[in-house]
């Protein structure tokens, strides 16, 4: 499995990010290979962090490849006041089964996230 982590600080977003945003969301599940993601927001340093987890390198890339987040990368700066993408390949996971999260091994399994 890995993931690609998106760190970012924001700026103004307006009706175009908005779009884009929904269209790559509805890109990213549509990929063989998307498991799912998760969001965070630092409140102290107002940086936002979209985890997405996939079970290869090449469903990653169809969603890096894809038009629409090839259009959002080109106009980051109007809404972003500056971002890092980190690929991880994720090694072992483990919990005490109280949460259900993605990176748990039973989501890997057949690519869906548990219930």
């Amino acid at each position: 499995m890995y993931s690609s982590t998106f760190i970012f600080s924001k700026k103004q977003y307006d009706d175009e990010f908005h779009r884009l945003d929904q269209a790559i969301a509805e890109a990213a599940k549509g990929i063989p290979g998307y498991i799912g993601e998760e969001s965070w927001e630092n409140s102290s340093t107002g940086l936002i962090s979209n985890v997405y987890y996939w079970q290869s390198l090449e469903a990653l890339q169809q969603l890096i490849c894809h038009p629409q987040h090839q259009q959002a990368k080109a106009k980051h700066a109007n809404w972003l006041a500056g971002y890092q993408v980190i690929i991880a390949e994720v090694i072992k996971t483990y919990g005490d089964a109280q949460l259900s999260a993605l990176t748990l091994p039973e989501a890997r399994q057949d690519g869906t996230p548990p219930a």
